[in-house]
């Protein structure tokens, strides 16, 4: 049965767990062997230990790792604050010690398989001139059944109840899945006239209507039934975990569809990480290192979020058909008003393509022309919208200023 694969697996982890961990303990000992004795075979050696060690997958949170940044000429240390919790996901606060007073800010992180940690690059960017919020999505298979169900409406949820606890005129910036979610969110507050409603949104590479140049992910979520996914994607955390019998849409299942559209690239990663180590390159092979440390740290969907995501967002377009409801009450984009709205894509996305987020701002009818602003990133692909150079010199002063502008 597909709802046992994910029990088979752990238990295929857990037997193999003694030969990752001689490997890591051979490889430490490895290391206190002088320098110069038989490097050539002792480096191929560590290499081959070095790769059995990493033959696995993390299912904790990687650290953000942001011990400072620099503000104006000043360098300010950094430190993290749990604001507010649920079963589901933390309010995280990177508090900044001393410094201006800067715009408070919440950054949406997409619930897609890894964790937050993975926009750990576009926190620390934005620090330099924002009080930085993030939502710290917590993993599933250690959330005990007993905390019930997770799915669209609660993250909406979750969305306000964190805008809440930053209170007025504090600022939203959803990145990729989220975007329909933030969406809704800011919807709501406006039409209720929430104190806490967001004073810009930033919607960056959202598939706010995927009618729009639907790309391959797109075709795919549409090619197959509803049922299909929960027949064959949806399995039971395994019984060695605190989530045990919670149902979820595995994080190793979707890394695995990410490996296989790269396969080569990353067996090539990997040869050249055992290349680097064997040549005691060290500092080449941190950064794979680097890079694979946080992408094998996967973290599984709620089922009910996976399956909701896919239908009403991917399948049937709820929102840009003015058919998405919240809480049985529908959700109108054009209640959005007295606010900023900004949209970027990039020009090589191949998961989220041009037009889908700009769908928002036809959508948002009550927000004025001049309170909106979009942004085509040309020469980059998904990531690029949010991280690397492009990010920091291109579309990141564009969000800062919209940011001040409206604050």
């Amino acid at each position: 049965m597909m709802s046992m694969n994910y029990q088979a697996w752990q238990n295929h982890m857990d037997l193999t767990e003694p030969w990752r961990s001689g490997a890591a303990q051979a490889l430490k000992h490895l290391d206190l062997l002088p320098q110069g004795i038989s490097d050539r075979v002792f480096g191929r050696l560590a290499a081959a230990l070095e790769l059995i060690s990493r033959s696995t997958l993390t299912y904790t949170r990687p650290d953000y790792g942001i011990g400072t940044v620099t503000v104006g000429n000043r360098e300010l240390a950094v430190s993290e604050e749990v604001v507010h919790a649920t079963p589901f996901g933390s309010l995280l606060r990177f508090r900044k010690d001393g410094g201006p007073e800067h715009p408070r800010l919440l950054l949406v992180a997409p619930m897609s398989g890894h964790f937050a940690t993975l926009l750990r690059a576009t926190v620390k960017t934005l620090l330099a001139d924002h009080d930085v919020y993030i939502t710290d999505w917590h993993n599933p298979r250690d959330i005990p059944l007993a905390h019930g169900r997770f799915g669209l409406e609660d993250y909406t949820d979750h969305l306000i109840d964190f805008m809440d606890k930053l209170g007025p005129r504090a600022h939203m910036v959803a990145i990729c899945q989220p975007s329909v979610s933030a969406l809704a969110a800011t919807a709501i507050m406006c039409e209720d006239d929430h104190p806490a409603r967001p004073a810009t949104l930033t919607l960056m590479a959202g598939p706010i209507d995927t009618r729009v140049q639907p790309t391959k992910v797109n075709e795919f979520a549409k090619s197959k039934p509803i049922d299909w996914f929960e027949r064959n994607l949806i399995n039971y955390v395994p019984v060695q975990c605190k989530g045990a019998f919670r149902k979820v849409y595995p994080g190793f299942v979707q890394l695995s569809a990410f490996v296989s559209m790269n396969f080569e690239r990353h067996v090539k990663q990997h040869m050249d990480l055992a290349h680097h180590i064997a040549k005691g390159e060290k500092e080449k092979a941190d950064v794979i290192r680097t890079f694979y440390d946080e992408y094998f740290a996967v973290m599984d969907l709620p089922a009910e979020f996976y399956i909701e995501t896919v239908r009403d967002v991917f399948q049937e377009h709820l929102l840009p058909q003015g058919k998405l409801m919240h809480r049985g009450r529908p959700v109108d984009p054009a209640a959005i008003r007295r606010m900023g709205l900004m949209t970027v894509e990039g020009e090589k996305d191949d998961i989220c393509s041009i037009g889908q987020t700009l769908a928002a701002q036809d959508l948002c009818t009550g927000v004025r022309a001049y309170r909106k602003v979009h942004h085509m990133q040309a020469g980059v692909g998904h990531y690029g919208v949010f991280s690397g150079r492009r990010w920091q010199n291109e579309i990141y002063p564009l969000l800062r200023d919209f940011v001040h502008v409206n604050s």
